[in-house]
């Protein structure tokens, strides 16, 4: 049986690499992860993939409020997006809402990153640094926040319209989001996490979009990145199964159209090879008895997806 055809991407505008304000400052009594000054975390990962840590009853109250603080952040953020809004300035919210509620942005200097924030528009597929470029009518633009609050990383990414988007945007969208929601709904203790994969190929192989090979979620506490690796593609790694008290991020890249990448010369940026556009949604999740508890989850303050506002 042949694959469906990749969609015609719709002619929209490429970005370009702009100029970078300075790296913000976090006050001094705001508590810092260990790579705050240095860039280097101190976290070291265990030799086999699928020895993951199962967190005890303080650690999930931490992890609860680390990523209920993540959540406020971005909502933040996601009621600014408007045509005419620069990047710098959702960099600007993040940070400062981050700090005005005693929490540590997680990106800012993680591995030397330089932002708050990671803002990735249209072809962008992730980790792309908020510069003067600003969001014009038609964009879309994920918006990936992670918070370090009590000793704790919360870690949450959502894909917005800007104005007025095409069909076939808004269909890699929801897209996206349908597939990413599938996968959560599979999760319970036992799972192993290779099915994650598998239920969110199942919603995107259909649409003719492709699922981004080279970046997976991750476990996450104490450190921003642990085991297991989540997969978002059909496999058969050994990455272990779910159990009551682990934490990690499912965060499925589609793309438009072909699945290949690459990386520009700010070894950060991650594009699409072709210019067609990618999206992403992200939520950090807890295995708890007989499921799974959504840890960023929405709220009545969160800005709605534009399906929900039809």
């Amino acid at each position: 049986e042949r694959p469906p055809p990749r969609p015609a991407a719709a002619q929209v505008r490429r970005v370009r690499k702009g100029q970078l304000s300075p790296m913000r400052v976090v006050p001094a009594h705001i508590p810092r992860p260990d790579y705050a000054a240095t860039g280097s975390p101190g976290y070291r990962r265990p030799v086999i993939p699928w020895d993951i840590e199962a967190k005890g009853p303080e650690a999930i109250a931490g992890m609860r409020a680390a990523c209920a603080l993540a959540r406020d952040v971005l909502d933040a953020a996601g009621k600014a997006i408007a045509p005419g809004l620069r990047l710098d300035e959702i960099d600007r919210i993040v940070h400062e809402e981050t700090i005005a509620r005693g929490a540590y942005p997680s990106t800012l200097n993680y591995h030397g990153y330089p932002k708050s924030v990671c803002t990735s528009v249209n072809e962008i597929v992730c980790h792309g640094i908020p510069d003067d470029n600003v969001l014009h009518e038609g964009d879309i633009v994920n918006v990936d926040v992670t918070c370090y609050y009590g000793g704790y990383h919360g870690d949450l990414s959502e894909t917005f319209a800007v104005g007025r988007v095409d069909a076939q945007g808004r269909r890699l969208v929801r897209v996206t989001h349908d597939a990413w929601q599938a996968a959560i709904a599979i999760c319970a203790p036992g799972v192993p996490y290779k099915a994650i994969g598998a239920a969110i190929e199942e919603v995107v192989a259909p649409s003719g979009f492709s699922i981004v090979r080279g970046f997976v979620g991750h476990g996450i506490g104490h450190a921003f990145h642990m085991p297991p690796n989540v997969v978002h593609h059909r496999n058969d790694d050994r990455n272990g199964e779910m159990a009551v008290g682990h934490t990690f991020t499912i965060e499925p890249m589609v793309n438009e159209r072909a699945v290949a990448v690459t990386e520009w010369d700010d070894k950060w940026t991650i594009a699409t090879a072709d210019g067609g556009r990618s999206a992403q949604f992200e939520h950090t999740l807890l295995i708890v008895p007989g499921g799974v508890e959504v840890l960023t989850l929405r709220t009545p303050n969160s800005q709605p997806a534009w399906w929900e506002e039809l």
